[in-house]
């Protein structure tokens, strides 16, 4: 009976660890995006369907994309959907009709926004 237990938990480890979840690197891939070289196609090909659009200026438009980076607890299987993210990484891409005029790249940590607590705020009128 020891023995039976010990091996479906074994299995059930086994079976963990084989999930697989496509990873996004949007620091290389929004290297390979160039400002006055690369298009819309480029921008497509190389990122994948923005997670946010939106139009700034008549032909100007922005391509938002971004990624959770998992802390080490968020990376296990089973447990790691219940964990916050470490970090999130943002490329932001500024198409002027089907040019890229800016690609610029961010990493925000999850300490970085903590001095709005701290902050002494003054009312707005």
């Amino acid at each position: 009976m020891r023995r039976m237990i010990i091996s479906m938990l074994a299995c059930l480890a086994l079976f963990a660890g084989c999930s697989y979840k496509p990873v996004r690197h949007l620091a290389s891939d929004a290297a390979l995006i160039k400002a006055g070289e690369s298009t819309r196609k480029d921008v497509l090909r190389y990122l994948g369907d923005p997670d946010g659009r939106r139009t700034t200026a008549p032909g100007v438009e922005e391509y938002l994309y971004s990624e959770d980076q998992q802390s080490l607890l968020g990376s296990l299987p089973l447990v790691g959907r219940w964990s916050d993210p470490d970090s999130q990484e943002m490329v932001i891409v500024t198409l002027n009709g089907d040019q890229v005029t800016q690609c610029e790249f961010k990493l925000m940590k999850k300490d970085d926004l903590k001095w709005r607590k701290d902050a002494e705020w003054e009312p707005v009128k």
